[in-house]
């Protein structure tokens, strides 16, 4: 198996392509999405490319639980594959994580 960096990049067409179907009718998915084209276009992989499309068959509801971290795939989707995994984890937004507050009480 190519490792991501291995794997020959999609050509602009398909790009325009993808972008096109990634358009979505949430506001949030959008914002979303649209932050990973971003930051991921240039280096965005077929592999990655076809995990997309695998998530942009789903509602906008559904899809935006996932993104939200709601819901994770389902195990033995299929859905629950690396690929779907690595494009989640690019598509999610980051939160700061909260130190536990140590002192004594």
């Amino acid at each position: 198996m190519l490792t991501a960096m291995e794997q020959p990049r999609i050509d602009p067409q398909e790009l325009g392509k993808l972008r096109w179907r990634c358009r979505r009718g949430l506001l949030e998915n959008d914002l979303l999405i649209e932050r990973f084209f971003a930051r991921h276009e240039r280096e965005l992989t077929q592999t990655q490319a076809d995990a997309l499309m695998q998530l942009m068959d789903l509602s906008d509801n559904d899809l935006l639980d996932l993104l939200l971290r709601r819901k994770e795939p389902e195990s033995g989707s299929p859905l629950d594959s690396p690929g779907v995994h690595g494009v989640l984890a690019l598509l999610r937004p980051s939160y700061p994580r909260a130190e536990p507050d140590l002192a004594p009480a």
